[in-house]
């Protein structure tokens, strides 16, 4: 049985979201704000946080990072405000999903699988162990990316995103595909939450100009050696 501790202020939700995953099996804790939610998510442990930015007494985005500071624990953000810019400052501060209200049930129960799913890697089917381009290595057993020798702090997502270019590197991968292999076919079309990662991956890379990590307009995205790659 999964453990989801719920921290939002409307009493509303919070019925029906204890109501709707109960009935598909979860365990449900609840806080009705910030202090209370950073307070539960260390006592209760549970295996995924399900977090509204939209708190009484302290900033979403602040009891995002508070809980990050403490415990990997699976974020799953939500919010009224569906802006890209809202997506990227949520997913850097540590969340592992984002959801826009208004939202379905199975929507969000399928994404509480999935983030639980991804807390713990799964064995690396029979293939490539370790991929290297350029100055990039990556250890698919262990879940462990270097850059130039040092270790990359990534989440296990942008791992699977950065691993999957890299397993196709020097090709073009759409967005269709990268979304779909990473998380699932329900995500093909959510091209403005692949640039969120896509925008922490640069970040942690080194590669604000996109030289590493290439973008082909309207397509997608394409891994190379970095700057020495021209083409």
């Amino acid at each position: 049985m999964t453990k989801v501790l719920i921290i939002d202020d409307d009493s509303s939700l919070q019925k029906a979201l204890r109501l709707g995953l109960t009935a598909h099996g979860h365990d449900v804790v609840a806080a009705t704000s910030g202090s209370q939610g950073v307070s539960r998510s260390a006592s209760d442990l549970p295996d995924v946080v399900v977090l509204d930015l939209g708190l009484p007494d302290i900033d979403g985005l602040t009891v995002l990072g508070r809980i990050r500071q403490m415990s990997d624990v699976p974020i799953i953000v939500l919010s009224a405000t569906g802006t890209e810019e809202r997506k990227v400052a949520a997913l850097d501060g540590g969340a592992d999903d984002y959801v826009t209200k208004p939202f379905g049930m199975a929507e969000l129960e399928a994404r509480i699988r999935t983030a639980v799913r991804h807390r713990t890697p799964e064995p690396v089917e029979p293939g490539p162990r370790q991929v290297e381009i350029g100055e990039l290595h990556l250890d698919l057993v262990h879940h462990q990316a270097r850059l130039h020798g040092a270790v990359l702090q990534l989440t296990a997502r942008e791992f699977e995103v950065l691993s999957f270019l890299a397993r196709n590197a020097g090709r073009i991968c759409t967005r269709q595909m990268i979304l779909q292999a990473v998380w699932g076919e329900r995500y093909g079309d959510e091209a403005g939450y692949l640039h969120a990662y896509i925008h922490r991956l640069r970040q942690k890379l080194g590669d604000t100009e996109g030289r590493r990590i290439r973008t082909a307009p309207g397509i997608g995205y394409r891994l190379t050696d970095g700057p020495t790659d021209a083409s």
